[in-house]
């Protein structure tokens, strides 16, 4: 597969994400493919465990879209930065249960790495500073200035 190719998939699960056709978003995960959520361990599995990966961020930031700010291709693999934005006013899903809205504009900055077979994601491992989220929707301690910017 040529690394055009690879990109645009990788970049296909945003827009598809920004649009909130989450069909379009689970079409591009492989049967046996997973989501990983570094930080809390969560896996989701195949395409409906794309779909509920974007559901979840979806329903706790029904306003909120992401931005590629960097997007690398080597391999098998495709490294994704990212900026997420959105205001926190629906029920945010977690590991660790349900997060009730709080109203609070979130900026996060994310990195995804990709793993591609077949023209499909078989691997997703998204990484983001999830104590930077809890502070930001006032769960947490205020972090720094620097660190909000």
């Amino acid at each position: 597969m040529a690394r055009d190719d690879k990109v645009e998939i990788a970049r296909g699960f945003y827009e598809a994400w920004n649009a909130r056709d989450f069909d379009r978003a689970a079409a591009l995960m492989h049967d046996d493919g997973e989501i990983v959520i570094v930080g809390s361990g969560e896996r989701m599995r195949g395409p409906d465990g794309a779909r509920r990966f974007s559901e979840m961020w979806a329903n706790g930031f029904p306003d909120g879209r992401v931005e590629i700010t960097a997007i690398l291709a080597e391999g098998d693999k495709v490294v994704v930065e990212l900026t997420g934005r959105g205001t926190h006013t629906g029920a945010l899903e977690s590991a660790a249960g349900s997060i009730p809205p709080t109203g609070k504009e979130v900026r996060l900055e994310l990195c995804d790495v990709y793993e591609l077979r077949d023209g499909k994601v078989v691997s997703l491992r998204t990484y983001f500073d999830s104590g930077s989220l809890l502070a930001q929707i006032g769960l947490m301690g205020a972090q720094p200035a620097e660190a909000m910017t």
